[in-house]
């Protein structure tokens, strides 16, 4: 007598989850065509969920919220969807319940699930940065999941010191990133990488313009090349590179091309910085918050560097100006210290590929595939007592 297929439920919040957690659908059916997939997530994870027979709600665009304010004025519209959720897995328990990332919601959904004792696995994929502003909530990670899915190496012993079992699948986006063909660098090209937000747009976009302004003085024969996120993000760029009288060509959709073309830059904190290592730009990070959010964050976060490339590599590869260390001097200093010599920028370059190494990355075993097995692995254990 055959088994009956297996059911997980999946859930993720945000664009980037949305991707990632279809392509863990995708390996997990390629090993077990038979499963069925229910849960939330984004218009890629729903056709992956349609295609197992199962079915998911696509709320992508009204879950990928930003900041405290979003998130209380959304409050009404998190707490349905919580509930109806908590509802559906108490109704039809899967064999587990997969969170990707974004963790407001989902490590409240693996407490949840565990209170109201519904017998299932919960896995996590894609750690959530806990480790960065509040490690008092791994043990409490540890006593809800039944596994962690990591992308960053050293992630794994952190949470295994807690006692949770944990797996480092390696970095999906470094493996996508090392398929990009290899472009000549134009040693005369400088990128400016502002970010994908409106507000670090306007925070960082007008100290990098002056940044330019004082490169061009020292360097007039220096092209300035700007990536914007979106048109409107473009459109206001082009109005203070006018505001600031820097020449400057401003692209949308387009910083990877720019990374690999660049002869050096800067780059916004974020996960433009990775992307920006693992195509191999010689570049510092720049970030400035708003007063408020910056004297918090100092007393917050527990590591010794904002930069994920530095935090891998426990040392400064790539310098960082944050805040009011970010100044168009400083900046300027630092861009024409790479501009002016060949050796710096190669030597970061070649420091940038052995710190992006340590992400993994095997054409042939790729992230996903990696991830999809721990999953099966923990499905074939003994299910955990709810407590």
């Amino acid at each position: 007598m055959s088994s009956p297929p297996r059911h997980l439920a999946i859930v993720a919040g945000e664009a980037s989850g949305d991707t990632h957690g279809a392509a863990l659908m995708r390996s997990l059916r390629e090993r077990d065509p038979g499963i069925r997939f229910t849960g939330k997530g984004g218009p890629k994870m729903a056709l992956e969920a349609t295609a197992s027979g199962g079915s998911l709600d696509n709320w992508i665009a009204e879950a990928g919220v930003l900041g405290l304010w979003d998130v209380l004025r959304h409050y009404g519209y998190f707490k349905r969807k919580f509930g109806a959720l908590l509802e559906d897995l108490t109704a039809d328990p899967p064999e587990a319940v997969i969170l990707v990332d974004y963790p407001g919601f989902n490590l409240r959904l693996a407490k949840a699930i565990r209170k109201r004792g519904i017998p299932t696995r919960i896995i996590y994929y894609i750690s959530p940065q806990v480790w960065a502003w509040n490690r008092r909530r791994i043990p409490e990670m540890a006593k809800a999941l039944d596994l962690m899915i990591c992308i960053f190496p050293f992630e794994k012993a952190i949470y295994e010191s807690s006692g949770l079992p944990t797996v480092f699948a390696g970095h999906p986006m470094a493996e996508e990133l090392r398929r990009v063909p290899v472009a000549e660098r134009d040693e005369n090209l400088f990128g400016l990488f502002p970010g994908s937000r409106e507000r670090e747009v306007r925070r960082i976009f007008p100290t990098m313009l002056g940044a330019a302004r004082l490169i061009a003085r020292s360097r007039p024969e220096i092209r300035f090349e700007a990536a914007a996120a979106t048109e409107a993000h473009a459109a206001l760029m082009r109005e203070m590179a006018t505001a600031a009288s820097v020449t400057i060509t401003i692209t949308t959709g387009a910083s990877r091309d720019l990374m690999r073309r660049a002869g050096a830059g800067l780059v916004c904190s974020g996960t433009a910085t990775l992307e920006a290592a693992c195509l191999g730009l010689p570049y510092a990070l720049v970030y400035k918050v708003a007063t408020l959010t910056y004297e918090v964050g100092i007393r917050v976060i527990r590591v010794p560097y904002l930069g994920m490339v530095n935090i891998l590599a426990n040392r400064p590869v790539i310098r960082e100006f944050i805040q009011h260390d970010a100044t168009p001097a400083a900046l300027a200093d630092e861009a024409l210290r790479l501009l002016n010599s060949t050796e710096a920028r190669e030597r970061l370059s070649s420091d940038l590929a052995s710190v992006t190494a340590m992400l993994g990355g095997e054409e042939d075993n790729p992230a996903s595939a990696r991830a999809a097995r721990a999953v099966l692995e923990c499905l074939d254990q003994p299910a955990r007592s709810a407590t």
